[in-house]
C-alpha cells in the first residue's frame, strides 16, 4: 500500500485535472475532487503525498491552487493545523479574485478554510471568509449547491457559538432550503437533509426553544424513514440510535422525564455503544441525574477509541474524553476515582502543551521553507518527464470515455427500438379491445346474456364516470354503483374479459388512464398515479411495468414521439 498509493493518487489527480479544465462540468470536477479526498484519508505517508503534489505542480499537471489544496488536505489529516490553514488560505485566495476559474476548487478550499477556523474557535475569521464565499454564491447558478449548504451550516454554527441566535435561525433556514433544492423536496431520504434537520433541532434545544426543536426532530424522523428505504443499513441503525437519544434528551428538558427514560431504556445497546452515539447517551444521563450510568457510559466511550500516546494527547481529546469523565464521576460520588482522572488531566495538559509546541515549531519551519519551494517550482518547470505519463493517461481516459459513450448509445438505441415495438403492440391491443367493446355495445339488449348486460353497463360506468380514480374502489362498491350483487360483478368480468379478476379489471382502467395522461400531459408521475387511483409510486411502477413492459417515463417518451 505504501508504494502503490502515490501512483493511484497520481492517476486520480490527472482525472481531476482533466475534469476541472472544463468549467461546464462541475459534477465531474466535484466527483474527482472527492475521490482525491478519500485517497488522502487513506494515505499512510502524508509527506510522500505532499512531495507528489510538489512534483505535479512543477510539471504543470496541477495548478498552484490545486497543489495547495492537496497539501492542505495532507497536513489536515496529519493534525498539522497551522500548515493546513496556510495552504487552504493560499488556494482560496488564489481563486477569490476570479472564482469562475474553477468553482468547485474555490468552494472546496474556502469551505475547508472556514471549517478549520471554526474548529480552532477562530469564529470571526471563519465568518469573514464564509460571508465572502456566500457573496460569490448568491444568485450564481454555477456555484455548487452542495458547498453552499456546507458553508451555510458552518456560518450558522459560528453564529450559534457567538450567541447570535436570530442570525443563526435565518442561516439554518437557508441551509435547509438549499438542502431541499439538492434532494428535490422533503421526505426524499436525503442523508444530508437528515443531518441538517438534526443540527437545527440541536440548535433550538441549546437556546431552550423546545417546540421548534421538536418540529425539526420530527422532520429528521421522517427523513430517516425515507432514507431507510434505500440507504446504508448500518448507517440507518446508527442514526436510529442518534435520533432516539435526542428524543430522550428533548423530553427530559421539557419535563417529560418518565417518557424520556422509557425511550432511553428501550434503545438497544448496539445503537448506543458506538463512539458518536455514546456522547448523546452521556448528555441524556447527565441531564437525567443518572450520574453512575453516565460515568460508566463515558468510560465505555473512552474504551472505544484507539489507545492514544500521552505525547499526542490534544486539548480536544482532553475536553471531550477526560473532563466529562471527571465531572460524571464527581457527580456520582466516586471522588477517589475522580481525583485519579483529575491527575491524568493535569498530566495530559502538560503533554498536550509539549506536543503543541513541537508541532507549532515544525509547522512554522515548513511554512518558512515553503517560499524556497515556490522558487524551486518556478525553476524546474522545464522538466517535462511527467508529460509522457500525462499523455498516456489522457489517451487511455479518452478511449475509456469513447467506449462508454458507444455502449450507452447502443443501449439507448436498443431500448428505444424495444419500447417502440411494445408501444405499437399496446396500441394494437387497445384497438382490438375497443372493437370488441363496440361490437358488444351494438348488440340489442335481448341478444345479450345476463353477464354481458352487467359487463356492458360496467364498462360504460368505468368509461363515463371513472370511479376507478378512487383508490378504495372494489367489487362491492362497483356492485353498489350498478345496483347488483358483488358475486354477479365478479362473474360478469370473469366471463367477458378473458377470465380477468375484478381487481385486475379495475387496475386495467387505471393504467389506461395513466397511459393517456403520460401521453397528453406533463404532470409528474406520482401526481398522475394519485389522479388514477394508485397513490403509491412503487405500486404504480410495478403494475405499469408488468402490464406494458416499460417504465412510465419510457412510455411517456415514446408516446410523445409518436
Amino acid at each position: 500500500m505504501r508504494k502503490t498509493l502515490p501512483l493511484l493518487l497520481l492517476c486520480t489527480v490527472l482525472s481531476l485535472n482533466t475534469a476541472c479544465d472544463d468549467s461546464k462540468d462541475d459534477e465531474r470536477a466535484e466527483s474527482g475532487l472527492r475521490f482525491v479526498l478519500q485517497l488522502v484519508d487513506s494515505s499512510v505517508n502524508h509527506e510522500q503525498t505532499v512531495a507528489l503534489a510538489d512534483s505535479l505542480e512543477r510539471a504543470d499537471v496541477l495548478s498552484a491552487p490545486q497543489a495547495d489544496l492537496l497539501r492542505g488536505l495532507c497536513y489536515d489529516r496529519g493534525w498539522q493545523m497551522r500548515l493546513a490553514e496556510y495552504y487552504y488560505k493560499k488556494a482560496y485566495e488564489a481563486l477569490s479574485a476570479d472564482p469562475g476559474q474553477d468553482w468547485v476548487l474555490y468552494a472546496e478550499s474556502g469551505y475547508r478554510l472556514i471549517a478549520l477556523r471554526t474548529m480552532r474557535l477562530d469564529l470571526q475569521g471563519a465568518l469573514s471568509a464564509a460571508n465572502d464565499i456566500m457573496d460569490s454564491a448568491e444568485g450564481n447558478p454555477e456555484f455548487p449547491l452542495y458547498y453552499k449548504s456546507a458553508v451555510l451550516s458552518t456560518i450558522a454554527e459560528c453564529q450559534s457559538k457567538l450567541h447570535q441566535n436570530d442570525e443563526a435561525k435565518q442561516t439554518y433556514r437557508k441551509n435547509y432550503e438549499v438542502e431541499l433544492q439538492l434532494s428535490g423536496g422533503e421526505g426524499k431520504g436525503s442523508f444530508n437533509q437528515l443531518v441538517t434537520c438534526l443540527n437545527i433541532s440541536n440548535f433550538y434545544s441549546s437556546i431552550n426553544e423546545y417546540d421548534e426543536a421538536t418540529l425539526w426532530l420530527k422532520r429528521c424522523d421522517n427523513e430517516l424513514l425515507a432514507y431507510e428505504q434505500h440507504g446504508n443499513p448500518l448507517l440507518v441503525e446508527e442514526w436510529k440510535g442518534h435520533i432516539a437519544l435526542n428524543w430522550a434528551l428533548l423530553y427530559q428538558h421539557t419535563g417529560r422525564a418518565k417518557e424520556a427514560a422509557e425511550i432511553f431504556d428501550a434503545i438497544p445497546e448496539s445503537r448506543i455503544f458506538n463512539p458518536p452515539a455514546i456522547s448523546d447517551a452521556f448528555n441524556y444521563l447527565m441531564a437525567a441525574g443518572r450520574y453512575d450510568e453516565a460515568a460508566d457510559c463515558i468510560a465505555r466511550l473512552d474504551s472505544t477509541y484507539m489507545t492514544t500516546d500521552g505525547a499526542q494527547m490534544t486539548f480536544d481529546n482532553i475536553s471531550t474524553r477526560l473532563i466529562p469523565r471527571y465531572i460524571a464521576n464527581r457527580k456520582a460520588g466516586r471522588n477517589a476515582y475522580a481525583l485519579i482522572i483529575g491527575d491524568s488531566i493535569s498530566a495530559a495538559i502538560d503533554s498536550a502543551l509539549v506536543w503543541q509546541q513541537k508541532n507549532d515549531a515544525v509547522e512554522l519551519a515548513v511554512i518558512y521553507k515553503t517560499h524556497e519551494k515556490e522558487l524551486a517550482l518556478e525553476e524546474s518547470r522545464a522538466k517535462a518527464a511527467i508529460y509522457q505519463i500525462l499523455t498516456l493517461a489522457a489517451f487511455l481516459l479518452i478511449l475509456l470515455l469513447c467506449y462508454i459513450m458507444l455502449r450507452i448509445h447502443r443501449y439507448n438505441r436498443q431500448l428505444a427500438e424495444k419500447n417502440h415495438s411494445l408501444y405499437e403492440q399496446i396500441q394494437q391491443h387497445k384497438q382490438d379491445e375497443a372493437e370488441k367493446m363496440n361490437t358488444l355495445q351494438a348488440k340489442p339488449e335481448e341478444d345479450l346474456t345476463s353477464d354481458q348486460r352487467i359487463y356492458r353497463r360496467l364498462c360504460t360506468l368505468m368509461s363515463e364516470k371513472q370511479p376507478y380514480t378512487d383508490e378504495s374502489l372494489n367489487r362491492d362498491s362497483l356492485a353498489q354503483l350498478l345496483g347488483t350483487n358483488a358475486k354477479y360483478v365478479d362473474q360478469a368480468i370473469h366471463e367477458c374479459s378473458h377470465s380477468e379478476t375484478t381487481g385486475s379489471f379495475i387496475n386495467r382502467y387505471r393504467l389506461e388512464h395513466v397511459a393517456r395522461m403520460l401521453k397528453d400531459t406533463d404532470y409528474p408521475v406520482n401526481i398522475i398515479g394519485e389522479m388514477a387511483g394508485i397513490p403509491s409510486r412503487a405500486t404504480l411502477a410495478r403494475l405499469f411495468r408488468n402490464t406494458y413492459g416499460m417504465t412510465c417515463s419510457e412510455y411517456r417518451q415514446i408516446a410523445k414521439k409518436q
